[in-house]
């Protein structure tokens, strides 16, 4: 498969985020206590993407990631507010606004893993976004069929990143998949979520 371009994956990322969007907008009311994942509810989850998409700001503008933890609430609380679907838009307008900017897509932003070329970053992020969707909407009985793009994209992503291990303490390993298994399905176990 060809590269993409800084445009295509600039798209996939908008993408991600609308996917990630309209799962958002789909709690109800009673549904922010649900759990999502191990130790974290629905709230919890919509948070930590909230807080990442904080983070590109600020890490795009050339900012160290010590400089810019204690700037950023790590309480879900205080991330979501009283109306945790204006806290994740915000965010993620933001977030948006900067990875658009002129140049930012060439930059090299630093990560708690080291110096990383942008698109690297852009490109964790869309998987980040990707498969969080699908666990929001598991967690919320919401539509749990995603983006075949954005699937894809993040699958190329996981062969790439995700060792066989995952990422101990942030990822889990992968866990088998059946015979002929759909490229989501493969996705999702790639990033230890069971079918």
């Amino acid at each position: 498969m060809p590269e993409l371009s800084t445009t295509d994956l600039l798209l996939l990322f908008q993408r991600a985020q609308a996917q990630f969007t309209d799962r958002v907008d789909a709690v109800e009311p009673g549904g922010w206590d649900a759990p999502a994942l191990p130790g974290w509810s629905v709230a919890d989850l919509v948070a930590h993407l909230t807080s990442e998409q904080l983070w590109v700001p600020p890490l795009l503008a050339g900012e160290e990631p010590g400089a810019v933890a204690g700037r950023i609430p790590a309480d879900t609380g205080q991330l979501l507010g009283g109306d945790p679907l204006t806290a994740w838009e915000t965010a993620a307008d933001a977030a948006l606004t900067s990875w658009a900017a002129p140049g930012a897509l060439s930059r090299t932003v630093h990560l708690s893993g080291g110096p990383t070329p942008a698109t690297d970053y852009l490109v964790e992020m869309t998987a980040d976004l990707t498969v969080h969707a699908w666990d929001l909407a598991r967690a919320t009985g919401g539509v749990t069929a995603l983006d075949a793009e954005l699937v894809a994209a993040a699958f190329r992503y996981a062969e790439v990143h995700l060792g066989d291990d995952g990422v101990p303490g942030v990822i889990a390993a992968p866990v088998e998949v059946p015979p002929g298994a759909d490229l989501q399905t493969r996705l999702l176990a790639r990033f230890g979520r069971p079918a």
